[in-house]
């Protein structure tokens, strides 16, 4: 198949240019900036017009939807290119993959959800209950993809950390080599995803879908991350044992303590039998893939020391 992937310079981009090496389909990686080492093809997702004409050129079957506007803070002062990257650019790649006849999937959020005081896992039937101006923007761009009636697989998911670009696992590693002593909010709580782990489950999906195009039953809204629940204070607490990085004093706190505009989720855990019994998945525990994951980190730093960079 020919896949397109959006925002390919992101973390969960990044992640799928790595798993992408080991298969037979052809990958366009595209994006807005440029990455040093890897080859980038410019696209504007907020320009339909360019967008059928990547497709058109390429005979794109498939688009991976990476990109978007994440800043969750910075959201609430820019309301309009958040709904323009996040609804307005989703919509679009949808339409061009129902005029091709392709399918979209689309990387979603659990700031979705927030508003309603939830203390089990949220299923994908839930209703969408965003607090801030990114889970809105976010939702409407689930919203527009349905309306377009493409097919879609719409992957909600959370926490989302890696090796590549800035992430609460590189924060806190971090802070916690540098600080003698570190607040971390305990009063929200979720599940931290591996974007690796996440990459390899959009590739089963592509894989399926490859094998069973005709298989409407797979098309519609998942919700993924690792296995598990934490606070981000036991989420920092793990990356520093982990780490090593003993000597910081690690404390728990209240949200309140740290002052926002955006009332982000207290539980967003979310609850993952749909993509488990779909696409026949094992979903790996948060700590597994956190330990992978700072594994992967040493091995490339160690790497890149050795060629004196």
């Amino acid at each position: 198949m020919n896949i397109l992937v959006t925002g390919a310079n992101g973390q969960l981009g990044n992640e799928m240019r790595l798993i992408a090496k080991s298969s037979t389909d052809r990958f366009l990686f595209t994006d807005v900036i440029e990455q040093d080492g890897v080859k980038t093809t410019y696209l504007d997702v907020t320009d339909l017009d360019a967008i059928r004409k990547i497709v058109a050129n390429n005979a794109i079957e498939v688009i991976v939807n990476c990109a978007a506007y994440t800043n969750v803070d910075a959201a609430e002062s820019n309301v309009e290119l958040a709904e323009k990257l996040n609804a307005t650019a989703p919509e679009n790649l949808a339409v061009a993959m129902k005029e091709a006849d392709g399918l979209i999937v689309h990387i979603s959020t659990d700031y979705v959800f927030g508003k309603e005081p939830y203390n089990t896992p949220c299923k994908e039937s839930q209703q969408g209950t965003p607090t801030g101006v990114y889970g809105m923007t976010k939702l409407h761009g689930e919203q527009k993809i349905i309306a377009s009636r493409c097919k879609h697989v719409i992957i909600r998911t959370a926490w989302l950390y890696s090796e590549f670009g800035k992430n609460f696992v590189k924060a806190m590693l971090n802070l916690t080599t540098t600080k003698p002593q570190l607040k971390v909010v305990f009063d929200q709580c979720g599940t931290p995803t591996y974007a690796y782990d996440l990459a390899e489950v959009i590739m089963v999906i592509l894989s399926q879908y490859k094998s069973q195009t005709q298989n409407r039953s797979m098309f519609g809204v998942y919700h993924f991350s690792n296995e598990g629940v934490c606070s981000w204070y036991d989420f920092a607490k793990m990356i520093a044992e982990y780490a090593g990085n003993n000597d910081c004093d690690i404390q728990a706190c209240h949200s309140n303590e740290f002052p926002s505009r955006v009332i982000r989720p207290a539980y967003s855990v979310l609850d993952k039998t749909k993509i488990k019994a779909t696409f026949g998945i094992k979903i790996p525990y948060w700590t597994d893939s956190l330990k992978v994951c700072l594994e992967r980190m040493n091995k490339f730093n160690e790497l890149w020391n050795s060629k004196g960079i």
